[in-house]
């Protein structure tokens, strides 16, 4: 016996390339959004898109076969070729009779749905909260169709469209429905290859119903196109190839002993926790900062030191906890000579960018209410894939890994916000502020973060202030917040020991680090000729070059 429940909810999962699987296996009631009161039960959905094809064909081919085949993941195969197309001719005539009432009656979308049940059209579960589903997933589908077809159910392809989201009901969704159970598991379907505006309408019901979906082109063609506003996990492979035929065995092949040596030594180095990691492994890994605390000394030890030798370096589940340094030093050493050699050592580092002339960012004065709004989840925080996928967002030139490890520090900045309000400035209004600044990043630093391999150097930002070449903004705040929640250091110069960054940050993100004297005016040094070739030969000493 069910339990009764009024209504039945459908939230999609939050998911990853790491993680889509795990959930895919998890019981419903076991998954984020599952939910049970008032009569309703929400569960959580997965829908995720895999576009594209790696190198390694054979092996794509292989989890292909795998995912339909074995009872692990228990996903059945939706695609061109294994839709069973056969239907009962009295269904078919049924299917003429609505039609007709529906050309002299001009029926509302409702009244169609319940002509097709009542001619036994439209599937049956002993779950009522699943039947009632079917029907609110019909009436979902025809909407759709309303709005995106020219003259809606009066169109000339409805019969085709309606005949096929019958029969393929019928034949590929009764069969698994009967196990369905809304605390336990949906029904799971993969769609791979080519497809028609048939089978786009039947997706469309299928994860209106609330059932898990998977969809494979491995020429980068996208089923849900159109079909959805909301943003959809999608994980994007390096090739593009037109598809093959879904595989009916697992492909064999021969390798050399020294191939197959090689691809085990290298999964064993560069697998998560290990350690090793090859340049760029986790290049589509998501950044997050953990800003450590230092003392000035420790400050140009670290600095040197690359990301995972740091304390607190961590790789797992698609993402990547970076230790990093923001620290101000207010004063000069009274050992001039020191403070110099260390200042130059820094600036002179890999991937530092050196900033003399303030401010750094031109403030947008763009109203973004709008847009920050829509970029907003469920939870009230950004969501990062609808911000990606929007029109305003500027970084869609950059890799997608990268576009996602900025949009996602944006949603922690936006989260948290460090900066402090103005007069009359609301909490929100700050987090609009940084929004908006987020969006307008200068070039040298797009390059910069461009630049950041997260396992090794650690880019870093370094400003020399000495208020004789303007002043630090609001805006250039802003931007340190960024850098600093996506692992960047940022060591900010002050030889006159005059607050600049401690009238818009909150004091308790960074370090600040008090030298013996205060010193206005102070011209930057720059290094000698002979210093800075011999300090350029020793790093290139240091890297083989």
């Amino acid at each position: 016996m069910f339990p009764s429940y009024n209504q039945l909810n459908v939230r999609r999962v939050s998911l990853s390339y790491e993680n889509w699987l795990g959930m895919l296996k998890r019981p419903i009631s076991e998954r984020p959004e599952f939910s049970l009161g008032n009569g309703i039960i929400q569960i959580g959905q997965v829908l995720g898109k895999f576009l594209g094809i790696p190198i390694d064909t054979d092996d794509y081919y292989n989890q292909l076969f795998d995912y339909v085949n074995t009872n692990e993941w228990n996903l059945h195969l939706l695609s061109e070729e294994s839709l069973d197309k056969s239907i009962n001719n009295a269904h078919f005539q049924s299917i003429q009779k609505v039609l007709n009432i529906n050309r002299d009656q001009k029926l509302s979308i409702n009244r169609f749905t319940a002509f097709l049940d009542g001619e036994q059209l439209l599937l049956k579960s002993q779950v009522p909260v699943i039947h009632r589903k079917l029907r609110e997933a019909m009436i979902a589908t025809l909407e759709l169709y309303t709005k995106l077809e020219n003259d809606g159910l009066k169109n000339h392809e409805l019969r085709r469209v309606l005949v096929d989201l019958v029969k393929w009901s019928i034949n590929h969704l009764q069969p698994v429905l009967e196990k369905a159970d809304p605390q336990k598991e949906m029904p799971k379907f993969l769609w791979y290859g080519e497809f028609k505006k048939s089978h786009q309408y039947f997706l469309y019901y299928l994860m209106k119903l609330g059932c898990d979906i998977v969809i494979f082109h491995p020429d980068d063609q996208d089923i849900l196109a159109g079909m959805i506003d909301d943003p959809v996990f999608t994980h994007q492979f390096q090739n593009k190839l037109p598809p093959e035929p879904f595989p009916k065995e697992k492909r064999s092949r021969k390798t050399t002993v020294a191939y197959r040596a090689s691809k085990e030594i290298e999964t064993i180095l560069n697998q998560e926790g290990s350690g090793l990691y090859k340049p760029w492994q986790l290049r589509d890994y998501t950044p997050s900062s953990i800003t450590l605390k230092t003392t000035y000394d420790e400050l140009f030890i670290l600095c040197k030191e690359i990301a995972m030798v740091r304390p607190g370096f961590e790789v797992g589940n698609g993402q990547v906890k970076i230790p990093s340094l923001f620290a101000k030093v207010q004063g000069v050493s009274k050992n001039r000579k020191e403070y110099w050699e260390r200042l130059q050592a820094l600036s002179q580092l890999d991937h530092c960018l050196l900033i003399r002339r303030l401010p750094i960012t031109m403030p947008s004065s763009n109203d973004f209410r709008f847009h920050y709004q829509n970029a907003l989840g469920r939870d009230g925080l950004i969501n990062p894939e609808k911000m990606m996928q929007s029109h305003y967002w500027p970084y869609a030139f950059l890799a997608s890994g990268l576009q996602k490890g900025i949009a996602s520090a944006v949603r922690r900045m936006c989260e948290k916000p460090g900066l402090k309000p103005l007069p009359m400035e609301s909490l929100e209004d700050v987090k609009m502020y940084l929004f908006t600044q987020a969006l307008f990043l200068p070039k040298n630093i797009i390059q910069l973060v461009e630049r950041f391999d997260y396992s090794q150097q650690v880019p870093k930002l370094m400003i020399y202030n000495n208020e004789s070449t303007g002043m630090l903004s609001r805006s250039d705040a802003a931007l340190l917040l960024l850098l600093n929640q996506f692992g960047i250091d940022i060591v900010l110069y002050n030889p006159p020991g005059h607050n600049d960054i401690e009238n818009f940050l909150d004091e308790r993100l960074f370090d600040k680090h008090w030298l013996e004297d205060v010193v206005f005016d102070l011209e930057f040094k720059e290094p000698s000729l002979f210093k800075k070739g011999l300090f350029q030969g020793f790093l290139k000493n240091l890297r083989g070059d």
